[in-house]
């Protein structure tokens, strides 16, 4: 999830852990201890972009992360706190580290939970910014902040954001089975013959929902509100896997395959490779829309290794897309 919603789930955290013995320090703490876990994005500077794609929501997301630094970061802290209890600092960092990659694997990039274990949770419920998850989470936590610290007020305030944002987390859970069963009724009705179905909320939002399908030669985009009153329309994407030829077999390709879990297309402009991540869908609500969220121009050098530079998204489409977006949930 985005910075800001895990400032205030680590603030909420933490205050719940220590809040009624030092008051909102607890929560500023917390709030520290949830964006930690993000510092991993430094990955960007030192590596190569398919290394800091593995290293990104890997160690600093799983459970030995929160394990091994939580009573590190409450040794640390009582050297110089008031409040000196390590058992509780460490429960504090722990929580506030844990939900973290919780929040997250509930995204599509999902998180490495049980890292060094390879596997990647992504239930991909919410998308990464969900105002209907952190605007009441924020405005309750900021209610909760004002009481004193022993205040009835101050628990119950933080007690009912934690409630609220946990209970709407199951909520969609509920909506992405209610897309699901319509993505594939659509499928059955238009005859469409398919592999693999995945379904994912679009930016900002839960009520319209996009299913990426996976057919014999091509992948297929779909949106679906709850509002739409026509069928399905799906845009149709060519694999074009054949494009790489022996650049397949080269380890640094089937790391970037491994990272994107399948769900890549392949084209050619002027004579270059591009390398398509299709799981984060294209920054457009239209029909056969190219200009996808990630996507990689492939250089090779001398030695026949691929190197993947990802392209700059344009501003402009970003605008765009927030129009469309709302013009989409209203139905088709």
């Amino acid at each position: 999830m985005d910075s800001l919603t895990q400032i205030v789930l680590g603030a909420a955290v933490g205050e719940a852990v220590l809040g009624r013995k030092i008051g909102n320090n607890a929560m500023l703490y917390g709030a520290i201890a949830g964006t930690i876990p993000d510092l991993d994005i430094f990955a960007n500077f030192f590596a190569d972009k398919v290394t800091a794609l593995e290293i990104h929501r890997g160690f600093t997301h799983s459970i030995f992360f929160s394990v091994l630094f939580a009573p590190i970061l409450a040794f640390i802290v009582t050297r110089y706190e008031k409040y000196k209890n390590v058992k509780d600092w460490s429960w504090l960092f722990f929580w506030a580290f844990i939900t973290h990659p919780i929040l997250d694997a509930q995204t599509t990039w999902g998180t490495q939970l049980f890292w060094p274990l390879d596997i990647r949770l992504a239930f991909k419920n919410v998308f990464v910014i969900d105002p209907l998850y952190t605007i009441p989470f924020l405005v309750l936590l900021i209610l909760a902040m004002c009481q004193k610290k022993e205040a009835k007020k101050r628990r119950f305030y933080n007690n009912l954001a934690l409630i609220i944002s946990s209970s709407y987390l199951v909520l969609t859970f509920v909506l992405k089975g209610v897309s699901y069963q319509t993505f594939t009724k659509e499928l059955v009705a238009q005859d469409i013959q398919y592999k693999e179905i995945q379904t994912k909320p679009t930016p900002l939002n839960t009520l319209l929902w996009t299913a990426n399908v996976e057919t014999e030669n091509a992948f297929l985009i779909g949106h679906s509100s709850f509002f739409d009153k026509n069928p399905v329309e799906f845009s149709s994407y060519s694999k074009n896997h054949e494009l790489l030829g022996n650049l397949v077999n080269q380890p640094k390709m089937q790391r970037m395959i491994a990272i994107s879990k399948g769900w890549y297309t392949v084209n050619k402009v002027n004579g270059v490779l591009y390398f398509n991540d299709l799981r984060f869908g294209a920054l457009s609500m239209k029909p056969n829309a190219t200009n996808f969220v990630f996507k990689y121009k492939i250089e090779i050098d001398a030695n026949g290794v691929p190197s993947f530079i990802e392209e700059a998204k344009d501003k402009k489409d970003a605008k765009k897309l927030l129009s469309e977006l709302w013009e989409r949930i209203k139905g088709n």
